[in-house]
C-alpha cells in the first residue's frame, strides 16, 4: 500500500516538473526572441533648451520594440555629441534627425534659421512689443509709419503693414519660451525671421519711419493687402464689428451686415408755392327752346308773326 501511494507521488511530481520544465523553456524562447525585435536608441538624460549643443551627459541609451521606434533615431551617443537641438528636447524623448541642425553648425540662434533665411532684431518697447508678450515661435506682421517721399503731393504719415507672418527667433536673449507664457516679460529687442528682400524693406523701414509689431494667430496664414492709412481716411470713421470668439477661424466668425448708408442732413431746397392753376372744365351749352306754334298776320301792307303758347 506504502509502495502505490509512493509511486502516485513520484508520478505526480515527475508530470508537474515536465509541465514546469516547458513553461520555462517557452518563456525563455519568448525572452529571447523579444530581445531579438528589441533597439537600442539614444533618448535625453535631461531637459535639453533649444539651441544647446549636445555632450555625453546629457545622452543615455534604451531599448525600444522595433516596431515601436521612431524613424530617424540614434543606436549609439558618439553620433550625437556636438550637434545643436533646434527645438526643445524633454527628457527619456528620442532623437530624431529634425530635431537636430545640421552637422558643424554653431549653438545659439544660426542653428535655428532656416537655410535662405536671416536673422534680423529690431529694438522694441512696452508698445511695439505688444507689452512683453512677443515670445519665440510667435508670429507677428510689422507696420511702419512713414513720411512719403517729397515727390508725393500728399505729405502727411502714412501707417501700412509691410512684411506679414513673420516668426520671432528670440526674445532678447532667449531663444526659449517661459514656462509661464501668462506673464509678461519685458525685453529691449525682438529677432525675426526674415528673407534677404524682407531685410531691406525691415531696415528701412526702422530707418525711416517707426515700426510696430502686430501679434496674430499662429495658424492664421492668410495674405491681406491693406492699402494703408493717412490722415484723411482715418477720419473717415470705421464700422462696428461683431467681436470673433477667442481662436475662432474666419469661417467661424461672424459675418457681418451690409451697413446702410449715412442719412444725409443737408437741408432741403426751399421751393417758392406754386400758384394752383384752375382747371377748365368745359360747360355744356344750353338745350335750345323748344318751338312754338306761330301764326302769320296780315294787317294791310304789314306782315306779322303772332305765337300761340
Amino acid at each position: 500500500m506504502r509502495n502505490k501511494r509512493f509511486l502516485v507521488v513520484l508520478s505526480g511530481a515527475v508530470v508537474f516538473g515536465l509541465f514546469a520544465a516547458v513553461l520555462v523553456s517557452r518563456y525563455l524562447s519568448n525572452a529571447q526572441a523579444y530581445t531579438k525585435n528589441l533597439n537600442n536608441v539614444v533618448v535625453a538624460k535631461v531637459d535639453i533648451p533649444l539651441g544647446t549643443k549636445l555632450i555625453a551627459e546629457q545622452l543615455s541609451m534604451v531599448q525600444f520594440p522595433q516596431g515601436a521606434t521612431p524613424d530617424g533615431t540614434f543606436d549609439t551617443p558618439e553620433k550625437l555629441i556636438g550637434r545643436v537641438a533646434v527645438t526643445n528636447i524633454a527628457a527619456r524623448e528620442p532623437f530624431t534627425d529634425f530635431k537636430l541642425a545640421a552637422e558643424g553648425s554653431e549653438a545659439g540662434v544660426s542653428a535655428v534659421i532656416p537655410e535662405g533665411y536671416r536673422a534680423m532684431t529690431v529694438k522694441v518697447d512696452d508698445v511695439m512689443g505688444v507689452s512683453g508678450f512677443l515670445r519665440p515661435g510667435a508670429m507677428v506682421d510689422v507696420v511702419v509709419v512713414i513720411i512719403p517721399t517729397e515727390a508725393s503731393t500728399n505729405r502727411d504719415p502714412v501707417s501700412k503693414v509691410v512684411l506679414q507672418n513673420i516668426k520671432v527667433l528670440a526674445s532678447g536673449q532667449n531663444l526659449d519660451k517661459p514656462k509661464n507664457e501668462r506673464e509678461a516679460e519685458s525685453v529691449k529687442a525682438v529677432t525675426l525671421q526674415v528673407t534677404p528682400e524682407q531685410v531691406e524693406k525691415l531696415a528701412l523701414a526702422a530707418t525711416e519711419g517707426k515700426l510696430r509689431l502686430v501679434m496674430r494667430n499662429a495658424t492664421d496664414q492668410g495674405d491681406e493687402q491693406t492699402p494703408g492709412v493717412n490722415k484723411q481716411t482715418l477720419l473717415s470713421g470705421e464700422h462696428a464689428m461683431p467681436a470673433p470668439e477667442p481662436g475662432a477661424m474666419k469661417s467661424e466668425q461672424p459675418k457681418v451686415a451690409p451697413v446702410a448708408a449715412p442719412r444725409s442732413y443737408a437741408k432741403p431746397r426751399m421751393e417758392m408755392p406754386r400758384q394752383e392753376q384752375k382747371a377748365s372744365v368745359p360747360v355744356p351749352a344750353a338745350p335750345p327752346p323748344a318751338p312754338r306754334n306761330t301764326v302769320e298776320v296780315i294787317e294791310g301792307a304789314k306782315r306779322r308773326n303772332v305765337e300761340f303758347p
